[in-house]
């Protein structure tokens, strides 16, 4: 069911990419409908190309024949269409369960327009429900992990079985959580951001301008106000 309602969304995002675009192309399961749609349109003749936020995204974009550029610093790009782990009344979001969290910024920030697809369980009242992704370097991780405990918060680092998961990038993620949410999302990310070892976090906050919401009576467009 859930993945029925995340096609729906995606198919409603797509309607946004037009003939000529640069189109960011997010990381994770929501976003594969993206990648199997816009390849659809591909194939039927659309021209754009695609910026990847992750390796695996690149390979799959290839494999359904969606044409890529490298992304490259103040790189101007159209559109961008991503999946999210939770999405605000603000539209603040927390990404990055995916492990792709830095790359998803580098390139969603440099994006014109940045529409997230979600289903309704992803709509939370306050930030924090579930992890918080943090992307830290490998040396000297355990002093970083020790500092982010130190905010009172549960600390863990992610692993692919007995070795801990390495991003695209060749760094480490720490997911965080606190037991109230997230009180103050803006302070938290200033204080992560500034603790040496971190890369930066899966709080992208003041970026969503469309998101498209899946439920049972249908897709949703919500729209940033402020």
């Amino acid at each position: 069911m859930r993945d029925q309602l995340k096609r729906a969304a995606a198919t409603a995002a797509i309607e946004l990419v037009e003939e000529g675009m640069l189109v960011g192309l997010g990381t994770g399961s929501t976003a594969d409908h993206v990648l199997e749609l816009l390849g659809e349109r591909v194939a039927g003749g659309l021209t754009m190309t695609g910026v990847s936020t992750s390796e695996r995204t690149a390979t799959r974009a290839r494999e359904l024949g969606i044409p890529l550029r490298v992304f490259e610093s103040g790189l101007s790009i159209d559109l961008a269409i991503d999946g999210a782990d939770e999405v605000s009344p603000q539209l603040d979001l927390i990404k990055g369960l995916g492990g792709a969290l830095l790359r998803e910024k580098q390139v969603e920030s440099c994006a014109e327009q940045l529409v997230i697809i979600v289903d309704d369980s992803k709509l939370v009242e306050r930030l924090g429900r579930g992890p918080l992704p943090v992307e830290v370097a490998t040396d000297d991780a355990d002093a970083t992990l020790a500092q982010l405990r130190a905010l009172g918060c549960e600390v863990e680092l992610r692993r692919n079985a007995d070795t801990p998961f390495v991003t695209d990038n060749g760094n480490c993620i720490v997911h965080i959580s606190f037991a109230a949410g997230i009180d103050d999302p803006v302070a938290l990310d200033a204080r992560l951001l500034a603790l040496p070892g971190v890369i930066d976090t899966g709080l992208f906050l003041g970026m969503a301008d469309v998101v498209f919401c899946s439920g049972p009576e249908g897709v949703q467009r919500l729209e940033r106000t402020v």
